[in-house]
């Protein structure tokens, strides 16, 4: 299934969640925020928010440091 995914568009498996695609992307554990054809995705529904070909999605990763 075609994505994009801050802007660039993606290949990923069919019928996979946000959860899977932070797996896909190495970003499990991240602090990580998404937000699906515009709407922020809680975290708490990463495991159940499915995504579907032509999704776009913007996603920020938090960086710690000083």
């Amino acid at each position: 299934m075609k994505l994009s995914l801050n802007g660039e568009h993606r290949e990923f498996p069919d019928s996979i969640t946000v959860a899977d695609m932070l797996g896909i992307l190495e970003l499990t554990g991240k602090r990580v925020a998404i937000e699906r054809n515009g709407e922020i995705v809680p975290r708490s529904q990463h495991a159940d928010t499915r995504l579907a070909d032509g999704d776009v999605l913007e996603m920020v990763v938090a960086v710690g440091g000083g």
